[in-house]
């Protein structure tokens, strides 16, 4: 249980812990950022990391302390969430279609579906969609590798997709997050990033229910 709140205190206080890993490691923070940006989307079992909040911190925190390049910013957490996508789609291909015939102990199998019926729906394109979709994001490259996509289209709208992601959310932090009105509201801006990408997914969720 302290985990799990420590974990919500991370994500509900992200640009404080931000700050204090800047002031703590300095530009290994880079790194840090790379990292989580990395495993959020690169393991499928680790779909509940921050994304969305993370890359708006990061980008206030680059306008607020100046510490930290915006541009660089970008390109890295670019580079991982490309770099992600493209190891979760080959362990998808490796595990191949049998995925969805057996309960995997680390795989959530409602999350894996619900990637699986978006992904039915609007094909390749769910690669872009899916990269502000909380919890979809991680697992539809995973699906991607499953049905056998075709890797170099893949990766093309996984490129598109991971650009598209970190810059909208980055600048955006940059440009907004060293405002007065968000600066003292910093938790609720948070929340509501989560509730509004989550928005989808929850409606698809109850859609499914009631159907």
């Amino acid at each position: 249980m302290d985990i799990i709140l420590q974990f919500i205190d991370f994500i509900l206080h992200i640009d404080i812990h931000l700050a204090e890993f800047l002031m703590n490691y300095g530009l290994w923070i880079y790194g840090i950022l790379f990292l989580i940006i990395f495993v959020e989307t690169g393991f499928v079992v680790m779909p509940f990391l921050p994304g969305d909040s993370l890359l708006f911190a990061a980008g206030a925190l680059a306008a607020v302390t100046g510490a930290l390049d915006p541009s660089l910013l970008i390109a890295l957490l670019f580079i991982a969430a490309v770099l992600g996508d493209a190891l979760n789609y080959h362990v998808g291909a490796y595990i191949g279609p049998k995925v969805f015939d057996k309960n995997y102990r680390f795989i959530n199998q409602q999350h894996l579906l619900k990637a699986k019926s978006f992904f039915d729906e609007y094909g390749g394109k769910t690669v872009i969609f899916a990269r502000f979709l909380p919890f979809v994001r991680t697992f539809t490259p995973f699906v991607a590798g499953v049905s056998g996509m075709n890797y170099q289209r893949f990766f093309v709208y996984n490129a598109i997709g991971g650009f598209c992601w970190t810059a909208s959310f980055i600048l955006l932090g940059f440009f907004f997050g060293n405002q007065p009105v968000i600066k003292d509201n910093f938790t609720y801006v948070i929340v509501g990033i989560i509730v509004f990408t989550a928005l989808p997914v929850l409606i698809g969720f109850v859609k499914n229910k009631m159907g």
